[in-house]
């Protein structure tokens, strides 16, 4: 028959889990550790149990000495204790980033600062002239950006004016150079006649006034209007002395530039007559090189003003468009650079808070680079603890952490988890876990102090409880034979001798604590475990693990967890 080999929890001294550096060392852990022994160990323990006892004899079980406790109600609370140093809730160093002399500081060591609160102003005389070349190339690459628009517009050659297309002087595929004449717009519907008229009597004519035109060759009478009236006097043969008036009329289609008349205006004849003119012919020509690539209209077509005649083409003229907007925004780019590196000379404050330190003054040189002062945000403060592996899954965001201080004595302070990160880090076989604590109740703590962290995973009162050595593996408890729960359990033969007799009982266990565990089941108040007590230091006598009954031997795992166990217990080994 085989004897249970009872557990014990663990708690670790700090040498046994040195701290991380830059990390917050545990105080305690939760009875996780796990030891096993070597089986080295146990072929050496199983050669002295049969050189003492003889081949094939038993071990005496009754040379186990077991520790006995009653069943009872106790307050249990489950927690895990850190320790670490507090941060602030931000902090900032303030650097130059340009050269130069401090004109002024707005500030003290001590004082409370708002973000973007103008802290220094720095010459920045230097830099006023560079801006102002940054300017004037901006100007210029805008100016010929501009003009490069303008000239590609102009591939396409439109009417100035609206009329008849009488004569185009090109053809598709031509190469047609900047100012070459490349088709004749005249607008026929409208004639002017320009007569004159004695001075005294065209002083009073206005633009606008109704007009009549005689035609010579037909004596055909059209109505026309003023359009200009000249102001300069001409003398005529006789020293008559006149003035040129025009006259607009209508063209009811026979009319051309071949044909005379006079007019009257107001009842006033015109001195002599005049010839007919257009009211608009001119050449179109190109404003841009290129070549023909589409002609639009044909001879004898009418076009509003603006209607496009053709259309040019120019590889180079695209190529310097592309190269004026390149250059337009480089300039802007060196311009937006310039107005950046002036904000550089003055300094404001990155965020709100206490200014810690202030390293230079007015008057004073600085390099680039230099930290001139550094702002920590101390409205709440921070501190974060690197949580086992085992422990981390028992940690939530929301938790809430009691905080104390040995600068600050008799004070406690309350704090909550804000962050369980998933980035742990390993170092000698252990993984560890970030957690972030916020406290948003300071005073008296300051960043850099050293704390402690208690955070409650769970808690029960007035809890049926047993010491946690007395869980072996698989949830069972030895009780002794007068225990009210022994009915429910299966004795142990061999186990305590003619003394005493034990009887393995299963139980379901809750909350633990770094000394006792809570049963849920399984037990009641009157009864009595029994278990085997481990040392100071928390290991079972070599010797108590060599009494088995037939010399066997098993390995053992030392386990702080409900539930956990060794090899040996009921069912083990």
């Amino acid at each position: 028959m085989k004897l249970p080999v009872l557990l014990k929890r663990e708690v670790p001294s700090p040498e046994d889990t040195p701290p991380k550096s830059g990390s917050s060392p545990w105080k305690k852990r939760l009875l996780r550790k796990r030891v096993l022994i070597p089986a080295v160990a146990c072929v050496v323990a199983l050669s002295l149990g049969i050189h003492f006892f003889g081949g094939g004899q038993t071990a005496l079980a009754a040379d186990l000495t077991y520790t006995t406790a009653a069943v009872e109600r106790r307050d249990i609370t489950s927690e895990i204790t850190g320790s670490g140093s507090l941060e602030a809730a931000n902090s900032y160093s303030v650097t130059s980033l340009v050269d130069g002399t401090i004109l002024a500081d707005y500030f003290e060591e001590g004082d409370q600062v708002n973000e973007d609160t103008v802290l220094y102003d720095i010459d920045s005389s230097d830099m006023a002239s560079s801006l102002e070349q940054s300017e004037i190339s901006l100007s210029q690459a805008q100016r010929s950006y501009n003009n490069k628009l303008k000239d590609l517009a102009d591939l396409t050659v439109t009417a100035p004016k609206a009329g008849q297309v009488v004569d185009i002087a090109v053809e598709a595929g031509d190469d047609v150079s900047a100012g070459q004449t490349v088709a004749t717009i005249r607008d026929s519907d409208t004639m002017t006649l320009k007569v004159p008229f004695l001075a005294d009597e065209a002083a009073g004519f206005y633009v606008g006034q109704s007009a009549q035109v005689t035609l010579d060759s037909t004596f055909e009478v059209l109505n026309g209007t003023v359009t200009e009236v000249s102001g300069v006097d001409q003398v005529l043969t006789g020293n008559v002395i006149v003035r040129d008036v025009t006259i607009q009329v209508s063209n009811p289609g026979g009319l051309s530039t071949s044909q005379t008349g006079s007019a009257t205006v107001d009842g006033c004849a015109s001195a002599s007559g005049g010839s007919f003119s257009y009211l608009a012919e001119r050449s179109v020509t190109a404003e841009v090189s290129g070549t023909v690539a589409s002609i639009h209209v044909s001879e004898g077509d009418r076009l509003s003003q603006g209607g496009a005649i053709l259309t040019l083409t120019s590889d180079n003229l695209e190529d310097e468009l592309q190269s004026a907007a390149e250059a337009l925004r480089n300039a802007e780019l060196s311009l937006e650079s310039r107005y950046d590196q002036l904000d550089n000379y003055t300094i404001t404050s990155p965020i709100s808070g206490t200014v810690i330190d202030k390293n230079y003054n007015a008057g004073e040189n600085i390099e680039t680079g230099q930290t001139l002062c550094s702002i920590y945000d101390l409205s709440y403060l921070t501190l974060t603890l690197n949580v086992d592996e085992l422990d981390i899954s028992n940690i939530q965001v929301g938790q809430q952490v009691l905080i104390t201080a040995e600068a600050v004595e008799g004070r406690t302070y309350t704090g909550v988890v804000t962050k369980v990160s998933v980035a742990g880090t390993s170092s000698s076989g252990t993984t560890t876990y970030p957690v972030t604590i916020r406290i948003d109740e300071t005073d008296g703590l300051l960043p850099g102090m050293n704390v402690d962290a208690t955070i409650t995973l769970d808690s029960a009162g007035g809890v049926l409880a047993i010491p946690s050595a007395a869980l072996n593996r698989g949830n069972t408890v030895l009780v002794t034979a007068d225990s009210p729960s022994a009915a429910n359990g299966t004795l142990m033969e061999g186990i305590g001798g003619d003394s005493e007799q034990y009887y393995s009982v299963p139980v379901e266990v809750g909350v633990s604590d770094d000394s006792y565990i809570e049963i849920i089941s399984g037990l009641q108040e009157g009864d009595t475990v029994a278990y085997i007590p481990t040392t100071s230091s928390g290991s079972f006598e070599m010797g108590s693990m060599m009494m088995i009954p037939g010399g066997g031997m098993g390995s053992v795992t030392i386990s702080g967890g409900p539930g956990g166990g060794m090899g040996g217990g009921p069912g083990g080994f």
